[in-house]
């Protein structure tokens, strides 16, 4: 993204920098599209804007580890320019596309698309992940040589199995080779069976096919075994169950170089929330107990999970509609990431400056990109909001083209103002 060369000052706002353990009210100035200095202004300097963010909390911008754009390939649900914007409206100035595109990212050309329609939009910065396997099959390995170079962050399969762990092995051996982080969604697939809802009463009592912890749970020890064996760097997407989470929190004890995210509807919900067939619930991997809820909530506080993420997956209307088991899975979840979060730091899950440690440098340092902070030279990815105004979430007014969302009807608080990318202003309420 090309950054703006015109100067900023924001003036009076609580800055929250955790990367530089910096929560004070201060002033921050901004030229060329970099952070020039925080606090005292730098000689000579002459804002072209002045930002008042009194009562406001400066931070930077937010960082969405794994969000769906729909782009290319399902562009009836939403696009690169949809989402980007709904994106920057929230604060999110960063964004991570999964490869299950259409066609899938497992080669440059699709990086490169991606690319280039998030500049021509010019709302935020979009980051891709490469296929760990070629078209996401599970058989052949990607270029992930190719994919690095055409500037993809990691790589994954995304949501689609390998079966044979001799081509995991493979697969994590030769990103390894590259220094390539993997991401790894943990889901053993014939443990799941093609279910739809938690393995427990619920799903009993509803006659839905359940998929049990345990479908997460030995993935993420198979996973774990071939992450030791390879040495390769690797991250645990969207983690569900208690179990997992202290399983991960073992390993990173033990030195292993894992990383683990949670979703932020699964800090909300649970398998409660599907009780009167719900569709707006429908989410792979499922909605758990309540235990498992509160100890992702607990994992997340002690720094097992060092990033929360929306999961976006933007829907038409008809695709929740009909039967709990047709219907396509997922929320979109951009516009209310971080007014759930900051629900969470009133309920004292976190504190507020962990919170945003967990938007923003948390998931920079897993992606291994250079935002995430305010730090003196750095890219002035700015986000700006008033954390006690409130608001309620309606469907009809969200910016995503997406309105699937369980939180429609919640009151909300955290209004952002601004959002800048790269210095330049590219979101302001009007």
């Amino acid at each position: 993204m090309p950054a703006d060369s015109t100067s900023t000052l924001i003036r009076g706002g609580r800055v929250i920098d955790p990367a530089n353990n910096v929560d004070a009210v201060q002033d921050l100035y901004i030229a060329n599209g970099k952070v020039v200095a925080l606090g005292q202004a730098p000689e000579g300097f002459t804002p072209d804007t002045i930002i008042d963010a009194s009562k406001h909390i400066v931070c930077p911008g937010l960082i969405d580890i794994c969000a769906r754009l729909r782009e290319p390939g399902q562009e009836q649900k939403a696009t690169i320019a949809s989402e980007s914007l709904a994106a920057a409206s929230s604060g999110i100035t960063t964004l991570c596309c999964p490869p299950d595109t259409n066609p899938v990212i497992d080669t440059p050309a699709v990086t490169e698309f991606i690319r280039l329609r998030a500049e021509a939009a010019g709302h935020a910065r979009i980051v891709t992940l490469g296929a760990l396997t070629q078209s996401l099959a599970g058989e052949h390995l990607s270029e992930m040589a190719a994919l690095r170079q055409a500037g993809c962050v990691g790589v994954s399969n995304a949501l689609q199995p390998i079966i044979n762990p001799l081509v995991q092995r493979r697969a994590l051996e030769y990103a390894a080779t590259f220094d390539l982080s993997v991401f790894l969604y943990p889901n053993d697939h014939w443990l799941a069976n093609n279910g739809c809802a938690h393995e427990g009463k619920v799903a009993t009592r509803l006659g839905l096919r359940g998929i049990p912890e345990a479908a997460e749970t030995v993935a993420v020890a198979r996973d774990l075994a071939l992450i030791e064996q390879t040495g390769v760097r690797a991250h645990f997407c969207r983690l569900t169950t208690g179990r997992a989470a202290r399983m991960v929190a073992r390993a990173q004890f033990d030195g292993v170089p894992v990383t683990a995210d949670v979703a932020m509807p699964y800090l909300y919900l649970s398998e409660m929330d599907i009780s009167d067939f719900d569709t707006s619930c429908h989410l792979i991997p499922p909605l758990r107990t309540v235990e498992d809820r509160q100890q992702l909530r607990d994992a997340l506080q002690q720094g097992t999970l060092t990033a929360v993420c929306s999961d976006h997956q933007p829907h038409e209307a008809d695709a929740k509609l009909g039967p709990f088991p047709a219907t396509e899975p997922g929320i979109s979840g951009l516009d209310s990431l971080l007014s759930l979060g900051l629900r969470l730091v009133d309920e004292h899950a976190l504190e507020l400056p962990d919170l945003v440690q967990r938007l923003t440098a948390g998931p920079a340092g897993i992606l291994g990109l250079p935002y995430g902070n305010l730090a003196v030279g750095m890219t002035a990815d700015v986000c700006i909001f008033n954390p006690s105004d409130s608001w309620q979430l309606d469907s009809n007014t969200m910016r995503s083209h997406g309105k699937n969302t369980p939180f429609a009807g919640w009151e909300m608080k955290g209004r952002v103002s601004h959002t800048l990318l790269a210095g330049k202003q590219v979101y302001t309420p009007g």
